[in-house]
């Protein structure tokens, strides 16, 4: 439980504050930017698995169909999350795609209630319906339907089950991911730079290195965000991911001077009050679920 928190927390404070890293390439399209995200991760990637030797190991994960079509549908869902994210930060958003990832626990909660039949405690739902009051108040705020928000929460709430039910090697299911979405990248990136619209090689020295290290700024958090998925609950990883909305609230609030009114800190309130009830009654169960067996352990 320590362990699978500490890889939760990890992973989602990184992600919080990707927006002060893409930020840096405004003058790039997100389509070129995610081709470079895709390519410079399958590098880093691939060197963890040569150091490992474990390439005879990802061949036998997508030799079975099983295997092969939970990689496929995990690079679509997380690719497709990364260009929303990478434009909605660039054309700035970043409000709406903190709101996207306050709806996401939401949704990772309501597929492991469904879908993997884990059982909520009272305590637990009323978090989910406080977090709801807020998500709602937040929507209503914005004005219209949110699709960015919605399509950002949808897509990493079905990234997040398909990784749970798959049970695949966290190292093994990453390369097999980058690797499913390495050739429509790199064929990108060869047209656009045929056809001189490419960004990447007017950019200065300085950038490209970070483009370079995007790889490992997006496999990492990828890495921790899969180990706390086979050590925690789907639903206590879903109401972790508040650290990362929340640190990007701040950020587009303090840093970016996006506008935030008295209803967005309302609902901003609710959920933080649901993420205390909802980890004060998870830790709690936890702790009672434990003793008994070091009591056993003991006589």
């Amino acid at each position: 439980m320590k362990k699978g928190i500490i890889y939760a927390v990890l992973s989602y404070l990184t992600w919080g504050f990707l927006p002060l890293y893409w930020r840096l390439f405004t003058a790039m399209p997100a389509w070129e930017i995610l081709a470079h995200r895709i390519v410079w991760s399958f590098v880093f990637v691939a060197v963890l698995i040569t150091v490992s030797k474990q390439w005879q190991q990802l061949k036998s994960v997508v030799a079975s169909r099983r295997g092969l079509t939970a990689v496929v549908l995990c690079s679509i869902l997380i690719s497709s999350n990364w260009f929303l994210f990478i434009w909605a930060v660039n054309n700035n958003h970043v409000i709406e795609t903190s709101l996207g990832y306050y709806m996401n626990p939401l949704i990772s909660v309501l597929f492991a209630v469904v879908f993997l039949k884990e059982r909520l405690s009272p305590g637990q739902w009323l978090s989910i319906v406080l977090a709801g009051i807020g998500v709602l108040i937040m929507a209503v705020q914005y004005g219209q339907i949110p699709w960015v928000a919605i399509s950002l929460a949808i897509s990493f709430a079905l990234y997040g089950l398909a990784k749970k039910i798959a049970k695949l090697d966290v190292l093994l299911g990453l390369t097999g991911e980058t690797i499913a979405a390495l050739p429509a990248a790199l064929a990108y990136m060869i047209y656009i730079q045929s056809h001189g619209t490419g960004i990447f090689t007017s950019l200065p020295p300085f950038s490209i290195v970070l483009l370079l290290l995007s790889g490992a700024a997006t496999a990492m958090p990828l890495f921790w965000f899969a180990k706390s998925m086979q050590l925690l609950p789907l639903s206590l990883v879903g109401f972790i991911q508040y650290i990362a909305p929340t640190t990007s609230l701040l950020l587009a609030i303090f840093l970016f001077n996006e506008p935030f009114s008295q209803k967005e800190l309302i609902s901003f309130s609710f959920i933080w009050i649901a993420l205390i009830i909802y980890s004060f009654v998870t830790f709690r169960k936890s702790k009672v679920a434990v003793l008994p067996v070091r009591q056993v352990d003991v006589q």
